[in-house]
């Protein structure tokens, strides 16, 4: 892909990431150039949205049927009160307007699925999945091991979160083939094993801490920097103020 020239303006808007020997301006052309789907405009679909917007991704798709209601406001930063009603895809779309214009936001009003996540995520270089729910989260998993997009997963509750990479399609540096998202977690927990957001409760600082850790893994991906979370999972204990890390391989 030809790198796209930045701006005037863009130069002086991304100039802290610039300097950075290790962004510059071919990272942040790569940052211009990237497409990046996230999956829900929601408590970790907020902060990972509006810091992929204001880092200078050039393309953000926003996957969410939901309606902003007003308990959602506790989290997810990213809607206000005069949202209330209005579809999230809308109102996220409108507050990465004001971050910034230079990126295009690609609407899709809809639940993904087993059936439509593939062709929906092969339009994109990389995935981020920020749902609340088993069924989507193996969807999204699925497909991006097919169409071969490296997914950032991260889930949350109450007061712990988890985040990691995958890309099954590819090996490490070991040569052996990169873990998926069913070597973590096999199969779904029963229905009503692990309690729902609505129902247990979520610490409202605690999406933003670990949507903010995907958006970094995210720029990561995009600019070739670092060391993704491939294989290890990061746990996030909020009430203790304490990361670990598990590293787990393909089955």
């Amino acid at each position: 892909m030809t790198p796209t020239a930045l701006t005037a303006e863009e130069i002086e808007r991304y100039a802290r990431h610039i300097v950075l020997p290790e962004i510059g301006g071919t990272g942040q052309q790569k940052l211009k150039q990237a497409r990046v789907l996230v999956i829900g405009a929601g408590g970790l679909g907020t902060p990972v949205l509006e810091y992929l917007a204001a880092a200078g991704v050039g393309t953000l798709g926003i996957v969410d049927d939901d309606v902003v209601s007003l308990s959602n406001l506790q989290r997810q930063v990213i809607h206000g009160t005069d949202t209330v009603g209005m579809l999230k895809t809308h109102s996220a779309k409108a507050a990465i307007a004001h971050i910034n214009p230079n990126t295009t936001v690609e609407t899709h009003t809809f639940r993904l699925t087993a059936d439509n996540a593939p062709a929906l995520i092969a339009r994109y270089d990389i995935v981020v999945d920020g749902s609340d729910n088993f069924e989507t989260r193996y969807a999204v998993a699925d497909a991006c091991a097919t169409e071969k997009r490296p997914l950032v997963h991260a889930a949350v509750g109450r007061f712990d979160g988890s985040v990691t990479v995958l890309k099954p399609f590819e090996a490490g540096k070991d040569g052996k083939p990169n873990p998926g998202y069913r070597d973590l977690f096999p199969e779904p927990p029963p229905p009503g094993l692990v309690p729902s957001c609505a129902v247990a409760g979520v610490l409202g600082a605690l999406t933003g801490v670990v949507g903010t850790l995907q958006a970094m893994e995210a720029i990561k991906l995009i600019t070739g920097i670092g060391e993704p979370l491939v294989g290890r999972l990061l746990l996030y204990d909020a009430l203790n103020a304490r990361f670990d890390t598990i590293r787990y391989k393909r089955s």
